[in-house]
């Protein structure tokens, strides 16, 4: 490939940490002669579902406790970084400098707790000083949106979203005082779910029962968000973790029928869910 040994050269010298030997690294992975067809061919929107998916595996280390794959994956999530700081400084638009000066600046500047002679009681008192200076930011860019749900990303999680528009709600008072009446919801929600279901299987040519069924299963998992908000529970690893403990006991269940020499998709219901007591009585 030629230019491949004088990108090769660029990174010359520089110790294994540099973080310049990486922006080196992905300047030759982006060279239109010498770098790599795939990575030549991204942009911002093909990057970005990798750059999420990153950032979850991220999570997954951590709730692991495996500290070499944290290692390993926060090196791919700062490789993300700078793919596309990479990119816009081929547009012209900044560069991975831009980026570390931008995010420096506002660490200063929402902290001056720290950084100058503001004091906060606690964390909770810092949380809403963080929120009153986003604000300030918002007002001082001219943003016309002056609702108290201005400036929630929509391209979160959409269960994280809710959470956030929950909790933006609720700093005007619009939630409910404790946990009994978020409860309460829910059970409300599940009954319209389950109807819902019903109206379903007693019309299944209602073109409007699908519709309908998506929503009030919607509003069941916006009020289970808010369960977990009450709770102080983050939904996201909580869900992870159920995911993690189902795969965990299903693969076990799997391995509990082949040493019966049997195969789980060949059994009835009621023998694979005693296969899952099992599982679960050996926990």
């Amino acid at each position: 490939m030629a230019g491949a040994p004088c990108q090769t050269e660029a990174t010359e010298g520089m110790a294994p940490g540099d973080v310049r030997r990486l922006l080196a690294i992905m300047r030759a992975l982006r060279d239109p002669v010498g770098g790599c067809p795939w990575d030549v061919e991204q942009d911002f929107a093909s990057i970005a579902p990798y750059t999420v998916e990153e950032a979850y595996e991220v999570a997954d280390a951590i709730d692991r406790g495996d500290m070499g794959d944290l290692k390993d994956e926060l090196g791919d999530l700062l490789l993300q970084v700078v793919f596309h700081a990479r990119m816009a400084e081929e547009q012209g638009a900044f560069d991975f400098a831009d980026v570390v000066a931008a995010i420096s600046d506002k660490m200063v500047r929402r902290h001056p707790h720290v950084f100058g002679d503001e004091e906060v009681g606690d964390a909770a008192g810092q949380t809403v000083a963080w929120e009153a200076l986003k604000q300030r930011e918002r007002d001082a860019r001219g943003e016309a949106d002056a609702s108290a749900l201005a400036g929630i990303a929509r391209g979160l999680p959409e269960w994280q979203r809710a959470v956030k528009l929950q909790k933006r709600a609720a700093r005007v008072g619009f939630d409910w005082p404790d946990i009994t009446p978020v409860l309460a919801k829910l059970g409300e929600e599940i009954e319209e779910v389950r109807a819902e279901f019903e109206c379903l299987r007693a019309n299944p040519s209602d073109p409007d029962a699908q519709a309908r069924l998506e929503e009030e299963i919607g509003d069941m998992l916006f009020v289970c968000a808010n369960v977990a908000r009450h709770g102080a529970v983050d939904v996201g690893t909580a869900l992870r973790r159920a995911n993690l403990k189902f795969e965990r006991r299903f693969r076990a269940m799997e391995a509990l029928a082949a040493a019966d020499g049997l195969r789980l998709e060949n059994l009835p219901l009621d023998a694979q869910d005693a296969y899952w007591a099992r599982v679960k009585a050996l926990e």
